[in-house]
């Protein structure tokens, strides 16, 4: 996907707060080679780097936008490559740490892709992953109802926006069955305040929209954005807009 990392960053501070909370389910060693599937822009992998002291870090991202702010960030230990997560599974490649920050979501097939991700984990390590859980709140469900209006609906043809994020007992299941231990899997609601509708469309336009325009012809884009901002005006008609942000943490050693 073509990812714009300034229209990212403009919620930099509420999007970060899950790593931060995701970084305290980590088990703090030494000397750990670590993979950050999904890194994004790179310092919030950097972070990292202080917490696991001698840590060589491996950062991956199908991004190249987001990887050229990434840049700035490596160091002897720590590095970033473009490549998708699934390309990276299909390597011979095994770390101490696998973490993911609000990325695996847009992978599909969780029954499948986590054991995939934990067969790549050495023996005594661990997996630490955060992905969003909002996909059933009224500003996705927005963007799939003016998907299935025209001219956008002839445009996708059989296209639709699937989510493969699951419910946190199929993961903890998972996580057992792989032969987890000190399994961790729960979900927390993050309370944005935003100023009004504006800031919704602006916050959804950095991620969850992105699927949607992109498959679209260039002449509809600017059109769906205008339809999918009424739809939110229509909803959200006060000032402030109370958002509650869903997150799923999951957490196992192996």
């Amino acid at each position: 996907m073509a990812w714009n990392p300034e229209l990212y960053d403009q919620f930099k501070k509420e999007r970060s707060a899950p790593f931060f909370d995701l970084l305290k389910l980590v088990i703090p060693r030494d000397n750990l080679n670590v993979i950050d599937l999904g890194c994004g822009t790179g310092e919030l992998t950097s972070e990292l780097l202080n917490y696991l002291p001698g840590s060589e870090i491996t950062g991956i991202d199908s991004s190249s936008e987001m990887l050229e702010k990434a840049k700035p960030f490596e160091t002897d230990r720590l590095k970033f490559y473009q490549r998708s997560i699934e390309e990276q599974l299909e390597s011979d490649e095994t770390f101490d740490l696998v973490i993911s920050n609000a990325a695996i979501q847009w992978c599909g097939h969780h029954e499948k892709l986590f054991p995939e991700i934990i067969s790549k984990i050495n023996k005594g390590g661990q997996l630490a992953v955060q992905i969003p859980s909002n996909h059933e709140f009224i500003v996705h469900q927005l963007l799939k109802k003016v998907a299935e209006t025209e001219p956008y609906k002839t445009a996708y043809g059989s296209w639709e926006r699937k989510y493969s994020v699951l419910k946190t007992e199929d993961y903890a299941r998972i996580m057992y069955d792989q032969q987890g231990s000190e399994i961790t899997v729960f979900e927390k609601v993050y309370p944005l305040v935003m100023e009004d509708a504006e800031a919704v469309f602006t916050w959804a336009s950095g991620t969850a929209m992105i699927p949607y325009t992109e498959r679209l012809p260039a002449d509809l884009q600017e059109g769906f954005k205008e339809d999918y901002k009424k739809e939110l005006k229509h909803i959200f008609t006060k000032s402030p807009v109370f958002y509650p942000f869903k997150r799923t943490f999951i957490s196992a050693t192996f």
